[in-house]
């Protein structure tokens, strides 16, 4: 009789991935071997978080059933008060093989590992080179959450699996940065918001790391008498700021912005001028003191930081049907942006005019899950949409043109990220193998004629 393998998942997408430029991390990443004591340690720790999870989530079933008001005919309210896992429909995914996730069972002590026979085959793969970039993935498998960490090399077609980390929640955003809170040196980091309020930060030049090099907020307990601080609901989205490399602001479904300051792990503003959960967020690519942020009000709003106690009175807006998925600035016209919302439309703005929108096209059949401007073709824009598609667009300050679209046949796509070396190298999350796809569209004859690229560059 056959032995019967493992259950398939029958829950299984990348909600997240972030590229990471090529030349900053480590050839050959530190590897962690942990200590009993440590690892000790680290058990505690977690367990002590876990018990304070479940005291303070009965505290709050019992406050909140103590003035519990209800009322089943205010449709509003409980939009307001969804789930963001209802977003990733998770009960509509289908059963999938080829993933893996690791688990806390494929920690083991040093001694007790035994040696690959592939280990010299291997150990080429095992160097990170000055021409790859680093991808990382959040990776979903039923109630297990990770971040791998993958490895792309245009010029040798490769991409494969390097290592990665175990998350304690679903991962929803992942940002870069190379600011290491209190080192004087550029490091190689990562800030991962999830569906639990904390943030963590890692260091991709460690490998095989268990817990996160530093925090940002606090859930606080009643019972071990610890202040909650930062956020108090999922983290949507996530901005480093490039001009001033200490800031991270972070959007949540808590209805606030947080400005932190790393090198104090605190937060250094916090902005509340907002009636639904913060989607989107990004500073602006050269005025340090401003970012623009989304919400599932259909307002965008554009902020200037430099005045803590006025912030949160003093910002532009501008307003859309349906709820703002995604805002980005564009990278070298940087007075302009590009709004994704929820229905799958576009809308292009101007931040010297507040309140009007350039143009507009119905780009998408559902929601806009990813938007990226080009750098080396100011006019090309291309788009997602968890109906599974990519599409590139010809515009300029009146109108935008379809020129291209490619089907993944990875389900809905959750996420896009563009290649910092190359705008045209883009990589995809999805909810069907691979899951995680690279494509260039300069493959596409169409984008090439449209933008005047040689067939020699593709």
């Amino acid at each position: 009789m056959a032995e019967e393998g493992p259950p398939e998942a029958s829950i299984d997408f990348v909600p997240a991935l972030c590229f990471v430029p090529r030349g900053v991390a480590k050839d050959r990443p530190d590897k962690i071997v942990l200590t009993q004591g440590e690892l000790a340690r680290i058990i505690g720790a977690t367990q002590q978080e876990l018990e304070e999870d479940s005291d303070d989530e009965g505290d709050e079933t019992a406050d909140a059933g103590a003035g519990m008001d209800v009322d089943d005919d205010n449709d509003d309210a409980n939009s307001e008060n969804r789930n963001p896992q209802d977003e990733f429909d998770f009960n509509a995914y289908d059963n999938e093989e080829n993933a893996t996730v690791t688990s806390l069972a494929n920690i083991v002590d040093a001694g007790e590992q035994v040696p690959d026979e592939d280990e010299d085959s291997e150990a080429e793969d095992e160097v990170i080179k000055p021409s790859d970039n680093l991808i990382l993935v959040g990776h979903v498998q039923d109630d297990a959450a990770s971040m791998e960490v993958w490895v792309f090399n245009q010029e040798e077609e490769a991409l494969y699996t390097h290592h990665d980390f175990l998350l304690p929640s679903f991962p929803l955003c992942i940002e870069w940065m190379n600011h290491d809170a209190g080192s004087d040196k550029a490091g190689n980091m990562c800030a991962i918001g999830c569906m639990d309020p904390i943030i963590t930060v890692w260091d991709l030049d460690i490998q095989d790391s268990i817990e996160p090099t530093f925090k940002l907020g606090s859930k606080g307990s009643r019972k071990h008498q610890k202040e909650q601080y930062g956020h108090k609901d999922a983290v949507l989205d996530l901005s480093w700021n490039r001009n001033f490399e200490h800031i991270l602001a972070s959007g949540s479904v808590d209805r606030t912005l947080i400005l932190w300051d790393m090198d104090e792990g605190q937060p250094h503003t916090t902005i509340t001028a907002f009636e639904e959960k913060v989607q989107s967020l990004e500073f602006h690519p050269t005025e340090a003191q401003s970012i623009l942020t989304g919400c599932s009000d259909g307002f965008v709003r554009l902020f200037d930081c430099r005045d803590a106690d006025a912030v949160n009175s003093s910002s532009i807006q501008w307003k859309v049907d349906g709820e703002v998925e995604k805002v980005l600035w564009h990278p070298t016209q940087t007075d302009y942006f590009i709004i994704g919302t929820n229905d799958g439309s576009l809308h292009y703005a101007d931040k010297r005019t507040p309140n009007q929108i350039l143009w507009s096209v119905k780009a998408h059949s559902e929601e806009i899950s990813g938007v990226c401007f080009n750098s080396q073709m100011p006019n090309l824009l291309t788009s997602t949409s968890t109906e599974g598609t990519l599409k590139v667009w010809n515009f300029n300050g009146t109108e935008a043109k379809h020129v291209y679209e490619h089907e993944f046949n990875m389900g809905r796509l959750q996420c896009m990220r563009q290649c910092p070396e190359d705008p045209y190298t883009l990589a995809f999350g999805g909810e069907k193998p691979p899951r995680c796809a690279i494509y260039n569209i300069k493959n596409s004859v169409a984008v090439r004629r449209t933008f005047g690229i040689e067939d020699s560059e593709a």
